[in-house]
């Protein structure tokens, strides 16, 4: 079965007019997607990156019926409740400072616009007015997510939301700096406009939406130190990056660096619930920590630090510590290194790139990515091409059967190019 074209939802990402009709998806289990017509496919994309511990872990959807069963939600306007103080304890822990502090909220994109919230407050309240200091760094082939000031840090040229221009609050795309030069090219860009900047916003190793574009902890090093110099909001973007995805529990972690500022979500809950958060280190708390009404963070989601949500979370959490994740994932990168590299030598493949729980075939050519994704399907695999790129970021418990096979069909889509 798929979906009826008189139906009136409305999908993501689609002109509906000439859209393939989408798959229905019965049931999920493991790395396994079952479609209403019998067919079974293996994801080899973790539904958008999100199933870091495959579907339906029984640990998540135990931690779910007991919470709903006992409060699916109450709002945090005043109120609060043990599921959301046991989570932000375990954010908080986990990053490098101390005194950090844990903004919950029910979407990546949500996040990102709390810490730009968070960064352009953080001067008005230091400073006692409003000031220049509005606009952020961004990175060329950056994705921050589909609402309004996320938007506005996404590549103003080449992503999604180009042609939003002049809707958008206008801020600064720079090529990230991988090179002495570059990045004598970027100090030199940040002396020009510190003076309106609050901060940066970088997804930290690994641009994920853009096509798996990857950066080296070094890089990440080098442009978090420079924007030190200019005392800069830092902001990490982990939420597609973090829990694991890129080796380690956060890719800002291989670049031994400190953010001001944290946005995690997608693998937060395991793939159960939406929910995300806004993490402040304690320089950032301090400049909204007043006797001043008026120096509070004003941002309230209606289902913030929902407690179904939370219960999610904790429970995903708990799972990284008692379940050998982080090994998953280095092995999962050997077998993806092992499988695409390969194809290298292939002459429509421009590159092959692998971190961590990542492996990326970069073509030499925009992908169709209907013709692919049914290619995939015929396939008994699920892989949705973005761009010109081909990539896997399976669940981390997947066998090494499965993800053979999801390499296979990578290989098979390739040599039929």
């Amino acid at each position: 079965m798929s979906l009826p074209h008189h139906n009136p939802l409305w999908m993501p990402y689609t002109q509906m007019k000439t859209a393939t009709p989408p798959l229905q998806v019965d049931s999920t289990e493991g790395v396994q997607i079952h479609l209403s017509d019998g067919r079974t496919l293996i994801d080899g994309i973790a539904s958008w990156w999100t199933a870091c511990h495959g579907y339906n872990h029984p640990a998540i959807v135990s931690a779910i019926r007991e919470q709903a069963s006992r409060m699916p939600h109450v709002m945090m306007g005043g109120l609060v409740h043990q599921p959301a103080i046991q989570l932000a304890d375990s954010l908080a822990r986990f990053l490098p400072s101390d005194r950090n502090k844990v903004f919950l909220v029910d979407s990546g994109s949500v996040a990102v616009e709390v810490a730009m919230k968070m960064a352009v407050q953080f001067w008005r309240n230091k400073r006692g007015f409003w000031g220049d200091k509005n606009r952020f760094v961004c990175f060329q082939n950056s994705y921050h997510g589909d609402t309004t000031g996320a938007m506005s840090v996404c590549d103003p040229v080449d992503s999604m939301h180009s042609h939003f221009k002049g809707f958008l609050l206008e801020q600064f795309a720079h090529p990230i700096p991988d090179s002495e030069s570059s990045l004598a090219a970027f100090r030199r860009f940040l002396a020009r406009h510190e003076h309106q900047l609050a901060g940066v916003i970088i997804e930290p190793l690994a641009q994920m939406a853009a096509g798996m574009r990857f950066h080296s902890p070094q890089t990440l090093r080098s442009v978090f130190s420079v924007c030190q110099e200019y005392d800069l909001v830092f902001i990490a973007d982990e939420v597609a990056t973090g829990f694991g995805r890129t080796g380690s529990m956060f890719a800002f972690e291989q670049a031994k660096i400190e953010p001001d500022v944290v946005c995690v979500g997608k693998g937060l809950t395991g793939c159960s619930v939406g929910l995300a958060a806004a993490i402040a280190c304690g320089k950032i708390y301090d400049a909204f920590h007043s006797d001043e009404p008026h120096h509070a963070l004003m941002h309230g989601p209606t289902f913030m630090g929902n407690p179904i949500a939370c219960a999610a979370a904790n429970a995903s959490i708990q799972l990284f510590e008692t379940e050998p994740r982080l090994n998953q994932v280095a092995s999962i990168e050997s077998q993806l290194r092992e499988q695409l590299a390969p194809l290298t030598s292939t002459p429509a493949v421009h590159s092959v790139n692998c971190l961590g729980a990542i492996g990326a075939v970069r073509m030499d050519r925009e992908i169709d990515v209907p013709e692919a994704v049914q290619f995939f399907v015929d396939q008994g695999v699920w892989i949705r091409p973005i761009g010109d790129t081909i990539y896997l970021a399976p669940a981390f418990m997947i066998d090494q059967d499965d993800l053979h096979t999801l390499c296979e069909a990578i290989s098979d889509f390739v040599h039929d190019r």
